[in-house]
């Protein structure tokens, strides 16, 4: 995992904006707390040579929300990418906003229900997950954090090529903050067929 501390961060040495602190349950002695901006940008770098070769790689943004809860994420999307030099772009946008990702999995749906010689109409709540929806909310880790996929990339091998991990928001223009940024893990992935 790349450590908040790697990151670029824009503003990050600003404590208007984002403040550096420790939390008991993060592999790193330093964690990047957004406090609040309107231009939220996050990226990080590792050269493939430090990968496997010939395997699928994911790259999460691992975060949890501050004490005070995340606030500005609800409606706008954040624009994730992965740019690998010389070769492939992969662009995609994610929501950081845990709780909308909790409403869009369950739906009102209304059934009938037949008892004797009445019939009524019964609310039921079911889940309408889809892999696509899934795949641009945050899901909780076993560690407690939350992961937000950000794109996937083939490492080659090879060659030594950098990875260039982004994720921002600055389109929006509304202010953000409440995050509790971890770092960015990269991990293999299962090739799909």
């Amino acid at each position: 995992m790349l450590s908040a501390r790697s990151l670029f961060i824009v503003w990050g040495d600003t404590l208007r904006y984002w403040k550096w602190t420790s939390v008991p349950d993060s592999r790193f002695s330093e964690v990047a707390e957004l406090v609040s901006v309107c231009w939220f940008e996050i990226r990080g770098w590792i050269n493939t040579i430090m990968l496997s070769p010939k395997t699928l790689y994911g790259a999460y943004l691992v975060f949890k929300s501050s004490a005070s809860g995340t606030y500005g994420f609800e409606y706008q999307p954040c624009e994730a990418s992965i740019v690998i030099a010389g070769g492939d772009t992969v662009e995609r946008n994610v929501f950081l906003d845990v709780e909308r990702g909790r409403r869009l999995r369950y739906q009102i749906v209304h059934r009938f229900r037949t008892t004797g010689i009445f019939t009524r109409l019964r609310p039921l709540v079911e889940p309408i997950e889809s892999v696509d929806d899934m795949q641009k909310h945050p899901k909780e880790r076993a560690d407690g954090w939350l992961e937000m996929e950000l794109g996937e990339f083939f490492n080659e091998g090879g060659n030594d090529k950098e990875v260039e991990i982004g994720v921002c928001e600055v389109k929006g223009g509304g202010w953000k903050g409440g995050l509790v940024v971890q770092g960015i893990e990269i991990r293999s992935k299962p090739k799909s067929c």
